[in-house]
Parts: C-alpha cells; sequence; structure tokens
C-alpha cells in the first residue's frame, strides 16, 4: 500500500511541476520575443538590453532549473532532494510574497525599478491592467501550484524512501563451510 501511494504522490509531484516548468518555458520564450523585437528596433549594438529581458529570462530559466530538480527529487524521492527542493520553491514564494506586497502597499512601486528604454515594460503594465482579471487568476494558479509542489514533496518526504522487499545483500549471506 505505501508504494502505492508514494508513487501516486510522485506522479503528482511530477504533474504539478511540469506546469511550473511551461511557466518557466514561456517566460524564457517571451524574453526571446522581446530581445528580437528590441534587437530589430535597436540599431547601435553598443546600447546594452534592458533589464527587463534580462528579469524574464533569468525567472524562466531559475523555474526550468527548479523543476528539473523537482523531477529529480521526485523520482528519487530521496530527503535531502527533496528538502533542497522544497527550500528552493519556498525561497521563490517568499519572493514572489515580497514583491506582490510591494506592489500592494507601495503607491510608486515603479520608481523602485530601472528605466526601461524599450517601452516593454509599460506595454506588459497596460496588458496587465486591460486584463487584470485574467493576470489576477493566472498569478493565483501559479502560485497555489508552487503551494501543492511543496505539499506534495513534504509528503513524499515523510513517507520516505523506496524500501525494496527483496533486498538481499553478500554480507547478510554466510557460506555454508563457515557456520559455527
Amino acid at each position: 500500500m505505501g508504494k502505492m501511494v508514494r508513487s501516486c504522490f510522485q506522479s503528482m509531484l511530477k504533474l504539478v511541476n511540469s506546469l511550473v516548468a511551461m511557466v518557466g518555458l514561456a517566460m524564457i520564450l517571451y524574453g526571446l520575443w522581446m530581445f528580437r523585437v528590441w534587437h530589430k528596433t535597436i540599431d547601435d549594438s553598443d546600447f546594452p538590453p534592458p533589464w527587463f529581458i534580462y528579469a524574464f529570462f533569468g525567472i524562466g530559466a531559475s523555474l526550468c532549473v527548479i523543476t528539473c530538480s523537482g523531477h529529480i527529487a521526485a523520482e528519487t524521492a530521496n530527503g535531502c532532494c527533496l528538502f533542497l527542493y522544497m527550500l528552493c520553491v519556498f525561497l521563490l514564494l517568499i519572493l514572489e510574497a515580497a514583491v506582490t506586497v510591494d506592489v500592494f502597499f507601495n503607491r510608486d512601486w515603479e520608481e523602485d525599478f530601472p528605466e526601461d528604454s524599450t517601452g516593454k515594460f509599460d506595454e506588459l503594465k497596460g496588458f496587465i491592467k486591460k486584463n487584470f482579471e485574467m493576470c489576477k487568476w493566472i498569478g493565483l494558479s501559479i502560485v497555489v501550484i508552487q503551494g501543492l509542489c511543496v505539499l506534495f514533496a513534504m509528503i513524499l518526504k515523510a513517507l520516505g524512501p523506496h524500501r525494496e522487499s527483496s533486498y538481499e545483500s553478500d554480507d547478510d549471506y554466510t557460506p555454508e563451510g563457515q557456520i559455527r
């Protein structure tokens, strides 16, 4: 029964982890698209890419690395791997909460960010304002999925690693000639 429960939670963790990986890949693809548009509009090659593009690449890549470690942790059900995965996801949730609190309670939150020379940040901000209800539900679902990742990882850690019932070791075997 324990093997079946462990296998079920491993599969559920892999499923919700895959959803987070898709968000990370979408962020990387959006960053690539923004970089391509920025590169076409800027003729001067000495002008560095804006922070906003770097932020999308960085967050998307971080999500992909975290989900990769989550898949490894789910497959092995190793306590150390699961703990490190839970720590990474928890730190990500804390970072998301800090940004959310800053945006809601700081009326001048836009001044905290550097100037965006491309205008893509303003485009994204306008899109979010126009489609606030949809963006709110997408953001909430991402946070819930990350919370489920932590919950399933905690349950897997509590269930412990696989225990092989047919485990045999040469150390446990006593040759017939040496029986005392």
